[in-house]
């Protein structure tokens, strides 16, 4: 589709370059073959065709300084003749396909032809009315308009069938729009900066035009392909493109092409914008995809289940994690991934489980009414089988089997899925208001089971406000701003020229928005607290940098976490050097070699000097939670010149100028966010590359440690000490004795950061698999924001590299959205228990009265379609319902759940079981004595066409009127005694509720025939209400029985340690099949009635998961036509030895049994 689209948008374009091509000095098709020549071609191709970058911006009409003029009609111009930076998403699925995806659900289809065999044989007359001779089989039909209405169930099956088809492809419709919706969200806050009219900018994505001067700098992700026009130490890592991992050095005159897709790893500088969207490299290689994906439809159309390739065009500009090249260690770094998350690995088993039941149980129950009606007729009355009777008998055995369908379709929890996708969505909704803005679906449920959080300080714990407090200038320890008459006029100006020439030039003051707001900082945070001084000082930066623009900087060497420190050079008027340095002072100082006294003058500063420094000013500093930051300076000769590359020698014997201290404040919610996360079970360490006094500092005013406990607090270099052996390799057990102790981690570089989090992961230390979610907000971040359970990047400070590692994008940078996210994580996981309670009772319920009522009395107490708008309740409107329900506090007074604890707690198992001994009680005693009570006629044994009983209704309707009370029941799983509490701060909840009540009266009154209803009196009403309500009291009766006393209960749905699938096996299969769906595949997988409801929703939640790459997609689809042939071809050696080598008692019975097609399939 994307492709036939794209085609249309080339011929477009070739008309208007004819009609355009006169008023820029080059064709879309010139600039696009030259964004495909690398490195000196590239240079030599530039010079030849334009001479020189210049020669380009000038056919492109833009400055290479001031860039476009930005006028509205010239920005049309060039989207009209080169494009939008916009790749065209892939058409979503039309509603008529979601629908006929529905329609395949097996059931469904055994359902339709049960219906359609049903309505065929109501239609047909037996020849001859010799029907006295077919026995019991033709008791009911005396009135000839009762025989005709014989048509109504098959009718009404079909009727019903197609109301739960519409459901079901609405809910796939609604969800691939939400999750269109927020992928435009996504896109709508990349943000990037250009240069237009002089003034620098930021704009979205989509805006930028070919022609535009961009701005990159460190962790920006090349929004569009372009030609490096100017800028220093610039280093991108082209591996999302070419697979190579090694960083590629761009310079003006070597290597210029900069293309979209890939990242800035060092370095910063500006761009001329040659080709976007479907023109740049990113973009051709969708279009390829595209194109591709059309074939592969064309060849199998198996693959239509996919909406992989819907994570393709998601995010048009964020290739991809890895990159096209790098397959192999694209799947080496997803094999964590591919653990299932916590929930879904629960549901899948727990899905298997009750769908084995409810088949066992729907066959026997065909085979005893089968049975029972052939020896009674046959055998007990000595019928024959005469040929004009067998459309009768026939009748009976579709009866039969619409009967055992029904019982199958009611006990398979196809809700589940849809409860699952219908919780997750509402939170990821909700949590957008809370600053959570979540990518990866799952991320938002494995959060509720945090048990560690490795957060940065900066900006997360902070406000990342910079302001210098204290200041080392001259000799003298100025515990606030220093008097600016009191420092020499030399000093200041080395000082006021070395900060602001040595900064980033896009890091600004700017006035404050507001009157009498602080002034906003942009850019650099550290680098405006180091301006703000430069203010405080009564000077001003800004007539410093008109002095030497950007351009006239020698050489710069950036900031990057090896260095820890910045460095610009300078050329002097008399053609000698200076170099200007800022950096963390402990590592700056030792560098000094001179330092300025009082009166402005270098003195020599010894090593011992600096240690009296580092004791008498730094760490007091740094102990009042201060950042310490050294400026410096050193002046070279203008010959011989100085290697410039050798970085040991440059930055060595320079003059300190002053040492600052800078505060970070904390911010005024995080003590209070943390103390709620250590009240939840969950802990919190700190992991910065700031001094450690001042960590522990920050870290003891946030409440991470607390004065007196037992704790560690590390730099980096004694962590790697600590845990490296002799070899210097890191050795697990060596992590896990540190670890659990561990709070603040100070010094630490990423590898440091990523080591940690790997460390904890896979620590077997405690019984509980640790699940750890990570802050980061640098390029360097991106390891463990991948590795971690859940990544959280930071939206306004994080680049662009860690937001596409994380999963969920905290969009205001504070750690108390992470609490947030913590409780809707909790909440879905306790949403989805309230559902599976409810839905459980009703399963047992049902399943059990279809079961004995068909046994004992022929005929099913509760009829076909009875039974579908009872799964209509339970499943969707109950989904819905309790799915919904918003968070509370109170969800971070437990300890987090863990990977081992079962879905179903003992108490759930006891609610269920006891609200199914009520139910069953009364129906029963309805079913067998109902007819005495309510002085009616009994509708047992009723022949084939019979009118609808009043007992029969009676019955349903109880049945159903139970059903809504448990449903409020079912608000509370861990035994509280208040159902209602907070029922009115959900408006769905109580809507469902009423809506269904109306609904019933409705089928009941007036629903007849199709619905096996007559109508019912008020009494009898009063009596289905009161009954109803009984279950409210028997809830009561049934928190008062101690959980502790039932040993005996099971607990369902836990995931024992055995299978989590070890890595090396799920490397020979990387046909990401898990275990339990393996399982599933053995069991019967043309039973499951929701399976392709569990695949599409699972696709979706898939999508998200793989951060949208375009990789993913690819496999999945290549996996999805081999997990259909593998249905087939199961008894494959590889696969049964697999199965052995995993051996849960289910699996190898199933693979011993051989091919799947032979298991209780009739």
């Amino acid at each position: 589709m994307g492709d036939m689209t794209n085609s249309d948008f080339y011929s477009k374009n070739q008309r208007n370059e004819a009609n355009h091509a006169g008023e820029f000095g080059c064709t879309l098709q010139e600039l696009r073959s030259l964004m495909e020549l690398r490195g000196t071609e590239a240079v030599v191709k530039i010079k030849e065709t334009y001479g020189e970058t210049e020669g380009l911006c000038r056919h492109l009409k833009t400055s290479p300084t001031e860039g476009l003029a930005g006028t509205a009609a010239d920005l049309e111009k060039r989207k009209l003749i080169f494009g939008k930076n916009f790749i065209p998403p892939k058409k979503p699925k039309t509603f008529i396909q979601l629908v006929w995806e529905a329609l395949q659900d097996v059931t469904l289809i055994i359902l339709e032809i049960a219906a359609i065999i049903s309505l065929g044989l109501s239609f047909y007359q037996p020849p001859g009315e010799g029907n006295e001779g077919c026995g019991t089989a033709t008791g009911g039909a005396e009135d000839e308009g009762e025989a005709e209405a014989g048509w109504i169930e098959g009718a009404a099956i079909l009727l019903s069938v197609i109301c739960v088809v519409l459901v079901t492809a609405f809910n796939d419709w609604s969800k691939e729009k939400q999750f269109r919706g927020l992928q435009s969200r996504i896109e709508q806050e990349q943000k990037f900066t250009v240069v237009r009219g002089g003034q620098v900018i930021q704009i979205p994505v989509a805006e930028i035009v070919v022609g535009d001067i961009a701005q990159v700098k460190y962790g920006d992700l090349l929004p569009a392909d372009g030609i490096f026009i100017q800028g220093n130490d610039l280093k991108i890592d082209e591996s999302s493109l070419t697979g190579e991992s090694d960083q590629v050095r761009k310079s003006v005159d070597k290597d210029p092409m900069l293309l979209s897709g890939t990242h800035v790893m060092e370095g910063s500088g500006r761009m001329l914008v040659t080709a976007v969207g479907v023109n740049s490299q990113t973009g051709i290689i969708f279009t390829l995809l595209g194109a591709g994906g059309e074939e592969e439809e064309k060849k199998d159309k198996k693959a239509k289940q996919q909406d992989g390739a819907a994570a393709m065009e998601m995010q048009p500009l964020k290739s991809a994690e890895g990159g096209e090249g790098d397959d192999k260690d694209k799947k080496k770094s997803n094999m964590h991934k591919k653990e299932k998350s916590v929930l879904q690995g629960k549901l899948t088993k727990l899905a298997v489980q009750i769908g084995k039941a409810g088949l066992v149980m729907s066959a026997i129950t065909v085979i005893i009414l089968v049975l029972y009606f052939a020896i009674d007729t046959f055998v007990v009355n000595k019928k024959q089988w005469l040929p004009e009777c067998t459309p009768v008998y026939v009748q009976y055995f579709v009866k039969f089997f619409i009967i055992g369908v029904t019982v199958l379709v009611v006990a398979v929890p196809e809700g589940l899925p849809l409860a699952v996708t219908i919780s997750l969505a509402y939170s990821v909704k909700k949590m957008m208001r809370d600053n959570n803005l979540v990518r990866h679906l799952d991320a938002c449920e494995t959060m509720g089971n945090a048990t560690a959080i490795c957060s940065d300080k900066t900006g997360t714990l902070t406000t990342n406000r910079m302001t210098v407090v204290q200041a080392y200038v001259g000799d003298v320890h100025y515990k606030e701003i220093p008097d600016p008459d009191s420092i020499p006029a030399k000093t200041m100006e080395l000082l006021v020229n070395a900060i602001a020439i040595n900064s980033a030039y896009t890091t600004k003051i700017l006035p404050p928005e507001k009157e009498g707001g602080l002034p906003r900082q942009v850019g650099n945070k550290t680098e405006c607290g180091l301006l703000g001084f430069v203010l405080d000082l009564k000077q001003d930066y800004e007539p410093v940098r008109s002095l030497i623009p950007e351009e006239k900087l020698y050489k710069v060497y950036t900031f990057n976490s090896v260095r820890k420190s910045m460095s610009t050079v300078i050329k002097t008027p008399d053609g000698s050097f200076r170099m200007y340095s800022k950096g963390a002072s402990e590592i700056v100082l030792k560098k000094c070699s001179r330092i300025l006294n009082a009166a402005g003058e270098p003195r020599i500063f010894r090593p011992r000097d600096r240690d009296e420094m580092v004791k008498k000013v730094i760490e007091p500093m740094a102990c009042d939670g201060l950042r310490t930051i050294c400026v410096a300076f050193r002046d070279f000769p203008s010959s011989p010149e100085p290697d410039w590359d050798n970085e040991n020698d440059i930055l060595s014997d320079l003059t300190c100028i002053c040492v600052v201290g800078i505060e970070d404040p904390v911010r005024p919610e995080v003590p209070e966010a943390i103390r709620k996360c250590q009240r939840a079970g969950i802990t919190v360490r700190m992991v910065t590359g700031d001094n450690i006094n001042t960590a522990r500092a920050i870290a003891i005013k946030c409440g991470i440690i607390h004065p007196g406990e037992d704790f560690l607090c590390l730099e980096g270099k004694e962590f790697n000490r600590r845990i490296r052996n002799e070899k210097g390799e890191i050795e697990q057990e060596r992590i896990d004795k540190i670890w659990p102790k561990l709070r603040v981690l100070a010094r630490s570089s990423p590898t440091d950061k990523h080591t940690l989090v790997k460390g904890i992961i896979d620590s077997t230390q405690v019984e509980q698999r640790q699940v750890v979610a990570v802050t980061g907000d640098g390029t360097n971040d991106g390891p463990a924001l991948k590795k971690a359970d859940v990544g959280f990047a930071m939206g306004i400070a994080g680049t662009d590299v860690a937001k596409e590692a994380s999963d969920i994008i905290l969009t205001d940078d504070n750690f108390s959205s992470i609490v947030k996210a913590v409780m809707w994580g909790r909440n879905v996981y306790d949403s989805i228990s309230k559902f599976l309670q409810f839905q459980l009772t009703v399963n047992i319920v049902a399943v059990i009265v279809a079961f004995t009522g068909a046994c004992i009395t022929q005929d099913s107490p509760l009829k076909a379609v009875q039974m579908l708008w009872v799964n209509l309740i339970m499943d969707t409107f109950a989904s819905l319902a309790l799915a919904t329900e918003p968070p509370t506090e109170a969800l971070l007074l437990r300890k987090p759940y863990g990977r081992n604890k079962p879905l179903i707690s003992r108490t759930m198992m006891k609610n269920i079981l006891g609200h199914a001994v009520y139910q069953l009680t009364l129906i029963f005693t309805l079913l067998f004595v109902g007819e005495k009570m309510f002085k009616i006629d009994s509708g047992r044994n009723a022949p084939l066409h019979s009118p609808p009983s009043e007992h029969y209704t009676i019955i349903f309707n109880t049945f159903v009127m139970m059903q809504l009370f448990n449903e409020i029941n079912a608000r509370k799983i861990h035994g509280e005694r208040n159902v209602f509490d907070g029922i009115f701060r959900n408006p769905i909840f109580c809507t469902i509720v009423l809506g269904t009540f109306a609904i019933q009266i409705v089928i009941v009154q007036f629903g007849g025939k199709p619905f096996s209803c007559s109508p019912l009196q008020l009494d009898q009403w009063m009596w289905c209400v009161f009954i109803g309500l009984g279950e409210l009291v028997w809830g009561q009766v049934i928190a008062t029985i101690p959980t502790s006393r039932l040993k005996f209960l099971k607990e369902a749905g836990r995931l024992t340690e055995k299978e989590e699938v070890p890595e090396e096996e799920l490397n020979e299969d990387v046909e990401e099949i898990d275990h339990a769906e393996r399982e599933l595949r053995r069991g019967q997988i043309l039973w499951f009635r929701g399976l392709n409801r569990i695949q599409t929703q699972i696709e979706v939640v898939n999508t998200f998961k793989s951060g949208t790459s375009f990789q993913g997609a690819l496999r999945r689809q290549s996996s999805v036509t081999s997990q259909t042939q593998d249905v087939t071809n199961i008894s494959s050696p590889s696969h049964v030895s697999l199965s052995n080598a995993l051996s849960s008692p289910t699996s190898t019975s199933a693979a011993a049994a051989g091919h799947p097609r032979r298991e209780g399939i009739p």
